[in-house]
């Protein structure tokens, strides 16, 4: 049975060819929002070193097993290909046009397809061959330099920002616009080239406006949003844990420092030249009191402190427990899909695929031959 039964992409139909990092969570991306995600899965798997029954990033999809060096392995893919709306693909430049399944032959086989291909350094320029990860391409727009403590070394944001925010998001993005553009009359199938980079750079936007306008220093831990300023940080607690302050207008930092009870010994916030007298201050009140006890103190109010909870944490918090922030399906803990829909409810429907195991269905339900695997001779 089809997996497309929910969320406003149902009916639409993704060919994922396998991969490691932001085309997978792009993917899934698109898969959770209802599309039918059917990943080509090679015979000796992605390299990730991950169990694939754990593997997050390929729940609500759908997999097939197709050796693409092999004699057939390009027809089969293009089979899928030619009904299938949009393709994602995360390989170096050259290498799907090598095997057999690049632009030029998927869009003669599917005008209207889009062709969504992930990279770090995208497919022209010169680093487009060279090998990279998420921290080299924030190292070079400029994004990592920001993040961390003044005097050491910048701090690596696991690969959110690069991999996920830079490179999978800004792929979903262009991809959901050329959909629209190619189901227009007169629109037609493209090819959108996400480079993680570019991302990465893009989201950068606004301090960029600010450094042009003189309101933005470039050097970590020195401006109003990267830890520089003291009521914009977290601070340690009592019992080594961690509360989230950032209380920037003036009506809720006076709630927040009469809450923590330096009212009448906080320095004036406007005075910059005191920011390190105020931090003081802060942080030696935030050390008299457990995590929990602050956390007691601050969260019926508009003071915008917050506790630090961790990954295991986080799903037992009272207000993301009431909006099924986290769900478990499977026995697995994970996010719920993201954005909501009033009309087209989304949901994990489906536990990561397993290599190859819907084969058949995909078969089935696509219409495609050439999926249907030979079958065995079971006489004596």
């Amino acid at each position: 049975m089809a997996t497309t039964e929910h969320g406003p992409l149902a009916g639409v139909r993704v060919v994922e060819l396998a991969g490691i990092g932001p085309g997978p969570f792009a993917a899934m991306l698109l898969a959770d929002l209802g599309a039918d995600v059917v990943r080509v899965d090679r015979p000796a798997g992605p390299g990730l070193g991950i169990d694939p029954a754990y593997d997050l990033t390929n729940r609500n999809k759908r997999s097939v097993l197709v050796d693409l060096k092999a004699a057939d392995g390009p027809d089969r893919v293009l089979d899928l290909v030619e009904r299938a709306d949009i393709l994602i693909e995360g390989y170096r430049p050259g290498v799907a046009e090598r095997l057999g399944v690049g632009p030029d032959a998927c869009l003669a086989r599917n005008p209207g397809l889009v062709y969504g291909r992930m990279t770090g350094w995208g497919q022209d320029g010169p680093l487009a061959e060279r090998a990279g990860h998420d921290i080299a391409y924030i190292a070079l727009t400029g994004t990592l330099s920001m993040i961390g403590k003044p005097g050491e070394p910048p701090t690596v944001p696991a690969n959110l920002v690069g991999d996920y925010a830079g490179g999978s998001l800004y792929l979903v993005v262009g991809i959901l616009a050329a959909l629209q553009h190619a189901r227009t009359p007169g629109g037609r199938g493209q090819v959108v080239d996400a480079a993680i980079v570019d991302g990465a750079a893009h989201l950068a936007t606004m301090i960029h406006g600010m450094l042009a306008a003189g309101g933005w220093q470039d050097r970590r831990g020195s401006n109003l949003l990267d830890g520089g300023c003291p009521f914009y940080g977290s601070y340690e607690t009592a019992d080594g844990q961690y509360m989230a302050v950032g209380p920037l207008e003036q009506q809720f930092y006076d709630e927040f420092i009469k809450l923590l009870g330096i009212e009448d010994q906080a320095p004036d916030r406007k005075d910059v030249t005191r920011w390190e007298e105020l931090r003081t201050a802060v942080a030696d009140r935030f050390r008299t009191r457990t995590r929990a006890e602050w956390t007691e103190v601050f969260e019926a109010t508009d003071a915008c402190v917050a506790p630090v909870l961790s990954l295991r944490e986080a799903p037992h918090h009272p207000h993301l427990a009431a909006r099924s922030t986290f769900v478990e399906h499977g026995g697995l803990t994970q996010p719920a899909p993201a954005p909501r829909f009033s009309a087209t409810p989304v949901s994990v429907r489906s536990g990561p695929a397993q290599p190859g195991a819907d084969t058949e269905d995909v078969a089935r339900d696509w219409d495609v031959p050439s999926m249907h695997r030979p079958r065995k001779d079971t006489t004596d």
